[in-house]
């Protein structure tokens, strides 16, 4: 999912061709990616700050290998030539086209986001393994066999939250959700 941006930020970012939004289990991140048609020009942010600047590129074509996020997710920028002296942009991670590794993702965890005071937290459910990730950290968590299904318990600042996992009569299979001091939370949507 490429999107080709005019404008961002009061930097001169005129050669700004391509941006993404990735989730992950600390969140989701954002990779920006200039080039420089005639100068080959290649600068690569990651939530904003510069991970890879290359001034002068006289192949102006190829990949952009780089690293994201707290569990260090490996992704590649591939440029690829298109008839007219034009170009496309793709980004792969995990070694999978982003659409992939984000269908992937959307099937294999559960994610909230909650704010508490003035404080905002994505809180993760990893389904296969039932790790509880709080801000990108694994936490401590209880799972317990309750009467309609089971329920996991962990801190969460001062409270502590729990996600139930209950068998529906229709074929959804296990519906996880977040209840924080009793309420329900509206799950994040990937």
């Amino acid at each position: 999912m490429t999107e080709t941006l005019k404008k961002a930020g009061s930097q001169d970012r005129s050669d700004l061709v391509a941006y993404w939004s990735i989730p992950l289990l600390d969140g989701i991140h954002t990779v920006e990616f200039e080039h420089g048609h005639t100068t080959g020009k290649r600068v690569v942010r990651v939530d904003g700050k510069e991970i890879i600047r290359k001034e002068w590129v006289f192949k102006l074509v190829g990949d952009e290998t780089f690293e994201i996020g707290k569990q260090k997710t490996k992704c590649v920028l591939r440029v690829d030539p298109l008839p007219h002296f034009a170009f496309s942009y793709s980004l792969y991670v995990d070694g999978k086209p982003l659409e992939k590794f984000t269908e992937k993702q959307s099937q294999n965890i559960r994610s909230w986001a909650i704010i508490i005071g003035n404080q905002r937290h994505r809180v993760v459910l990893e389904k296969q393994t039932l790790n509880v990730y709080v801000d990108g950290q694994m936490c401590e968590a209880e799972h317990f066999f309750v009467k309609d299904g089971t329920e996991i318990r962990f801190p969460l600042e001062e409270a502590y939250a729990v996600i139930k996992a209950t068998t529906t009569d229709e074929n959804q299979g296990v519906i996880q959700q977040l209840y924080l001091h009793g309420k329900l939370v509206e799950e994040d949507v990937i």
